[in-house]
């Protein structure tokens, strides 16, 4: 009897979104309008490419970048949930699928003793180059049209149970702790034995709610969270059964 626990990252684990953290960095905390006027939807890794070349050029380095990101704030209640999670990783396998990447999440978790509690962790493949400039990849090619470019969550949960199911893991139940409008397509993957954990007051509850007034509803289960002490409490209920 195994439970998976399936983690997005900004605005999930941590309390804001990385990829804007960053810009803390850059020269009077803010981008040129030019920059942050070249984002095009569905295409944020590559603009996001274009922020680390701009702080590259203005002499940011892997250094003060680490520094700044370590002073992000984890969600109320993330700190302790996570450390439950590791104190009982015999009953859940643990990953992270989220839209930021590599060094930014590893970063982070490993400045509060996190990383160990995730089995995997699913994002955009980031390195620095040997200029010192902070690069981004996309994480993988899809044909979802539902999702951005470079990053399909559901084809991730999918091919992530695939893989343990040819190993003979198999899970009693996934819980999905999500919170934006790219975590809708893996939660629409979720089964009726599923739970989805959508954040309160965030993208993607509100969607979830649209669909359930258009009478077409997730097939799973639906609790919704402010703080992660209440998927704690969730998750504690879910292990004496």
């Amino acid at each position: 009897m195994k439970f998976l626990l399936v983690f997005d990252f900004d605005h999930t684990i941590i309390d804001e979104n990385s990829d804007t953290w960053i810009v803390k960095c850059a020269p009077e905390k803010k981008l040129p309008n030019g920059l942050r006027n070249s984002y095009r939807p569905g295409h944020w890794t590559e603009y996001m490419g274009r922020v680390f070349v701009y702080l590259g050029d203005n002499g940011v380095k892997e250094e003060e970048m680490k520094r700044t990101m370590t002073t992000i704030p984890f969600t109320a209640g993330m700190v302790d949930l996570l450390g439950f999670i590791g104190e009982n990783k015999e009953l859940f396998d643990c990953i992270i699928v989220s839209d930021s990447n590599t060094v930014f999440i590893d970063w982070i978790l490993k400045a509060v003793d996190l990383h160990k509690v995730f089995d995997e962790v699913f994002t955009n493949p980031a390195a620095f180059s040997s200029t010192g400039y902070l690069t981004v990849q996309n994480f993988h090619a899809h044909h979802c049209a539902k999702c951005p470019k470079n990053l399909c969550k559901r084809k991730v949960l999918k091919e992530f149970l695939e893989k343990q199911s040819e190993r003979g893991v198999s899970y009693t139940q996934i819980v999905y702790i999500g919170d934006g409008g790219n975590d809708l397509c893996p939660v629409m993957f979720l089964k009726k034995d599923d739970i989805a954990m959508p954040r309160q007051g965030y993208t993607l509850e509100k969607k979830i709610s649209r669909l359930a007034q258009d009478l077409s509803p997730v097939e799973c289960s639906v609790l919704v969270w402010s703080s992660a002490t209440e998927i704690m409490s969730y998750l504690k209920v879910l292990i004496k059964k």
